[in-house]
């Protein structure tokens, strides 16, 4: 429901347990759900991660497109993106975008903005860049295929250049 653009009415929730519960009940399950949680439901994700690190490189359009790209693809291999921060897999997108297209990987005034050095962000970097590396395999398709437009510069056509920037 929180992340609907057209959330089902709370009606449609009761039909569907056959009325099992009531909207009255399920009104205040929620509540109480929200109430738990002190409301705090969201948590920054790498996508708004790379949309401000790529604002604070002054990055093109297409630069942004490629850094979400990537940040999209570390969501298809659980092992071993789940153990780095959103932040730390954007920083690391933006970084590999970056020098994919030939410009300084993480300048130093993003490592000092973010506390993030290139080093610290090595391993995520070098497991992003596999995960780009293989991004042309069949099974890769859907993310791959909506890169592929000119909405989003056809990022997903470009290739991670052989080295790595340290």
């Amino acid at each position: 429901k929180y992340e609907e653009i057209y959330p089902p009415d709370v009606g449609q929730f009761a039909y569907i347990t056959d009325n099992t519960y009531k909207v009255g009940q399920i009104l205040r399950m929620e509540h109480l759900i929200l109430k738990v949680l002190s409301f705090d439901m969201a948590v920054p994700t790498a996508h708004l991660f790379v949309n401000k690190f790529s604002r604070m490189c002054k990055n093109s359009e297409e630069s942004l497109h490629l850094s979400l790209f990537l940040a999209e693809v570390s969501m298809l291999d659980c092992d071993p993106f789940l153990r780095f921060l959103p932040s730390m897999i954007a920083a690391s997108a933006v970084a590999l975008a970056n020098h994919t297209q030939g410009r300084v990987a993480w300048p130093s005034h993003m490592a000092e903005s973010t506390g993030y050095t290139l080093e610290d962000l090595r391993e995520c970097y070098v497991n992003l860049y596999r995960a780009f590396s293989r991004v042309h395999e069949p099974q890769q398709h859907a993310i791959r295929d909506k890169y592929k437009s000119s909405k989003w510069h056809g990022v997903s056509q470009l290739s991670p250049r052989p080295n790595f920037p340290w």
